[in-house]
């Protein structure tokens, strides 16, 4: 039968679920508790991102079979002596099996330089290797880089029996991510903003830690622990700067954003209530009072009252709710002040994205900026809530008291005109 054919009358989603079956058992019966990154997680993990770029490059199902395939196999070799070269073991262990279960030759040796392709440095040539490289790396470029990489300065700890120092890992991180290109545009649009922060981060970490070494360390006197050290002495003082805690900060925002999203959502449902409560209410009062206006002409006061009240409500919550238009745009001159708020959308709307990308590049390589700038968004979104919820006490105001007069005049009239 000739290739192309044969490709065409195989069912990928049956090789694949057998391909599936096969490694998780192999993760099963081949337990290593040193391999703390390199296991049955990461290649789950290695799939969710597969899937990503195989839905954005409108993968075939021939073409998806190869690159969950290769994925699956890619780190089995580290389950056997020579870990060095575990990428050589994995692809003859992928061969072995997918000839067993009649893959084709072809399918078979395009998976094989799939995993071939993520031996560092990586060198893939097809975009089938580059979507499988990238997602072996798809962690660098992610807000969990510094779990990953925790675990796999563990991983590599327990593989060579002596604890590597946290500065001499730092500094091969920071080579990495340095080093580091990825290979589709994929992975280049959404991860190399992180991956930049992430390696600015790591920085300023071995810039501190070298600072206090040069502060306070004698000469020849080992560092110890003290990456964990919350006081840096200052040089030429005697007082203690105390190092920002990253994640708390991290944190701090992470909660205050969520906090104000439910604040702005529990604001607008508010509102919506006042409008649509007293939109009921005219529409009643127009259809029952003023239709037989004529034979009820003593009910005109308390009924101008009670629409009064009304459209004054739906007033205020309308103000509550109503957006506000901004410029749209930022000038390079604010981004070099850092008076921009990049993270509001009023402030690049109409910009151009190639301009916002830069900016954006520009302030997450900057840490004082970008932390700024949160500030200034978390400011401005509280004084957002607060407009927003003092228009609210006023349209509740207004239709509580409002309320409470139309009924009393209703019931005065009433009495005057028995």
């Amino acid at each position: 039968m000739f290739p192309a054919l044969k490709a065409i009358t195989m069912n990928y989603d049956d090789l694949l679920q057998k391909v599936a079956e096969h490694v998780s058992l192999f993760y099963v019966e081949h337990t290593d508790k040193r391999l703390l990154y390199h296991n049955h997680t990461h290649v789950t993990e290695m799939l969710d991102d597969i899937k990503k770029m195989a839905a954005h490059y409108k993968l075939n199902k021939r073409d998806y079979f190869i690159v969950c395939a290769a994925t699956w196999f890619h780190d089995t070799g580290y389950f056997f002596p020579d870990i060095e070269n575990h990428e050589n073991r994995s692809a003859e262990l992928a061969g072995d099996f997918l000839k067993s279960i009649g893959v084709d030759e072809e399918a078979i040796n395009e998976i094989m330089h799939c995993i071939l392709a993520t031996q560092m440095p990586q060198q893939p040539v097809s975009l089938l290797e580059k979507i499988v490289c990238d997602a072996d790396l798809f962690n660098l470029g992610t807000i969990d880089f510094k779990e990953h990489n925790s675990r796999l300065r563990k991983e590599c700890e327990n593989l060579k029996g002596t604890e590597i120092k946290r500065s001499k890992w730092r500094e091969k991180s920071i080579e990495l991510l340095e080093s580091h290109q990825y290979h589709t545009d994929y992975c280049r649009s959404f991860l190399d903003s992180t991956k930049a922060l992430n390696l600015e981060q790591l920085k300023q970490k071995q810039q501190a830690k070298f600072s206090w070494l040069s502060n306070v360390a004698p000469e020849n006197s080992p560092a110890g622990n003290h990456d964990k050290s919350v006081d840096i002495p200052a040089a030429g003082k005697n007082k203690k700067q105390v190092r920002r805690p990253d994640r708390g900060i991290e944190t701090m925002f992470r909660v205050s954003f969520a906090a104000h999203q439910k604040l702005s959502a529990l604001a607008d449902n508010k509102a919506h209530i006042m409008i649509s409560v007293n939109s009921i209410i005219i529409s009643v009062t127009i259809g029952l009072v003023l239709h037989n206006f004529t034979a009820n002409n003593y009910l005109i006061i308390p009924t101008m009252i009670l629409l009064l009240v009304n459209v004054a409500t739906i007033i205020f919550a309308v103000l509550a709710t109503r957006p506000k238009i901004h410029p749209g745009f930022f000038t390079k001159e604010q981004v070099e002040r850092k008076t921009v708020n990049l993270l509001f959308y009023g402030s690049f709307y109409k910009m151009k994205y190639n301009d916002y990308e830069k900016a954006m590049l520009d302030m997450m390589k900057d840490s004082e900026f970008l932390y700024t700038t949160m500030i200034k968004d978390i400011y401005w979104q509280g004084r957002v809530m607060g407009r927003k919820f003092r228009l609210l006490h006023f349209s509740y105001n207004i239709f509580m008291y409002g309320i409470a007069v139309a009924v009393v005049a209703y019931a005065i009239w009433g009495m005057l005109n028995l």
